[in-house]
């Protein structure tokens, strides 16, 4: 069996362990029709145990790209992401599992300290955090309540789970977390127009959360409400500091939350049981 010398740091503890076993790693990588961009994330993770693919019926070359990096691709109708994410995971070969998904990519070092995070776990720690370096048209913002943005996203398969969440939903376990040092790096605003189409996609998710959680519609979610972000985000949290890219988040999560909640008020007006797309 191989073995490693560690020296690992998680939210300021040393676990320092020499010739522990090495665990073995499952990625899993939710895709659809990424092929115009995902080999970075996929040269980034090539190194683990298992590469899981949960494909959504992908129609480009998204599936070949994959398997030229020897993953394993599994199909299913995409719902939403928890669920989808919430099905693949238990198929995971191995007990430790880290999510990625297609715009994002492992920064230089990641591999050393998750294979050491993961051979020297304590029985009782069942994740790890890792930060993320959020990219917007290219550039590293570091304002807007962008960073370290910490995701939970490296787990014990037979623990973790996705939060029922119609979006944003996170990875929840019943033991310990503990924190990485290393980054993901996100590409998520690619440009504007992809953008945009992401804004109608996430509050037609948001609002199906919100009528689920039991949330009505009131009409300063529309007119007072939208001030109140834009502030936050250009303002309190420091956003104008990165220029027009801090103009950009203020914008997009101000929009987002305006149609989101225009969307609630769409489903209980038509009485629709989801919102349309």
């Amino acid at each position: 069996m191989n073995e490693i010398r560690s020296n690992v740091v998680t939210h300021g503890v040393t676990i320092n362990r020499s010739a522990a076993p090495r665990a073995q790693l499952s990625i899993l990588l939710p895709t659809f029709n990424n092929a115009a961009y995902i080999r970075p994330t996929l040269e980034s993770i090539k190194w683990a145990d298992e590469i899981l693919v949960v494909d959504s019926f992908s129609a480009d070359a998204t599936l070949d790209i994959c398997r030229e990096y020897g993953a394993r691709v599994i199909q299913h109708e995409y719902i939403q992401s928890a669920k989808q994410k919430n099905w693949a995971a238990p198929q995971c070969a191995h007990e430790w599992v880290l999510q990625m998904d297609t715009d994002e990519v492992l920064e230089d070092g990641a591999q050393a300290e998750i294979q050491n995070a993961i051979a020297n776990a304590p029985d009782d720690v069942h994740a790890f955090r890792l930060p993320r370096k959020n990219h917007i048209l290219g550039e590293w913002v570091k304002v807007s309540n962008l960073y370290p943005d910490y995701q939970t996203r490296l787990f014990r398969r037979d623990f973790g789970r996705w939060q029922d969440k119609e979006v944003h939903a996170h990875v929840e376990v019943p033991g310990r977390i503990e924190i990485l040092q290393h980054h993901i790096l996100h590409y998520g605003m690619k440009s504007i127009s992809n953008q945009l189409r992401n804004i109608d996609r996430y509050a037609r998710y948001q609002a199906d959360e919100l009528k689920k959680r039991g949330k009505k519609f009131s009409w300063t979610h529309l007119t007072l409400r939208p001030f109140a972000i834009f502030a936050y985000y250009f303002f309190w949290t420091r956003g104008f500091t990165a220029g027009y890219r801090g103009l950009l988040v203020a914008a997009v999560n101000t929009t987002f939350d305006f149609w989101a909640h225009a969307k609630l008020w769409e489903l209980e007006r038509f009485e629709l049981p989801s919102s349309p797309k």
